[in-house]
């Protein structure tokens, strides 16, 4: 089905369809750790870097703008992700009426800044401040004199909220 998906002529001499297969996958999705990366090893690791990929949000963010804007907006938000099956880490949110996660998003305009998979048991403003830090430092770091401005609903202005007390007149920091 994939070499007719792709175009490939199958059962011809001159031209094999020849796709990576299931055994090919999973060489590369669950190659041994201890496996030499070398040119003729069959295993090759996919790996990521989760720090450059969240880092990637915001550097792309950064470069869509020819000179520091005055003041720009976070917003904060949570939603509901919801899933069908066992995954882990799910719960039954009774808000959102589903087992589901609950990703805090951090945006500025059409920007996604940050996106964090969490379950749905945990506070709505569970993680926002290490998040906010880590997307301000990063905006910082080339915009020296910004004014940001950091919107969210109730749930980060509560007092037990660790937000509220960065939180001054809607400036951040």
């Amino acid at each position: 089905m994939f070499a007719l998906a792709l175009g490939k002529k199958i059962g011809l001499e001159q031209q094999p369809a020849i796709l990576a297969g299931k055994s090919t996958l999973n060489r590369l999705e669950h190659c041994p750790e201890d496996v030499e990366q070398g040119v003729d090893s069959r295993y090759h690791k996919i790996g990521h870097s989760p720090e450059q990929i969240e880092a990637l949000f915001v550097k792309l963010f950064l470069e869509s703008y020819s000179k520091e804007p005055r003041q720009i907006i976070l917003d904060l938000d949570v939603t509901d992700d919801l899933v069908h099956g066992s995954q882990e880490q799910v719960f039954f949110n009774t808000y959102y009426g589903g087992y589901c996660y609950a990703p805090l998003y951090i945006f500025c305009g059409k920007y996604l800044l940050a996106a964090k998979l969490r379950p749905s048991n945990v506070d709505p403003a569970f993680g926002a401040l290490s998040e906010l830090q880590r997307v301000i430092k990063q905006i910082r770091q080339q915009w020296k004199n910004v004014e940001i401005l950091v919107r969210g609903d109730s749930a980060y202005s509560r007092d037990d909220c660790h937000l509220k007390n960065k939180v001054v007149l809607g400036n951040f920091w």
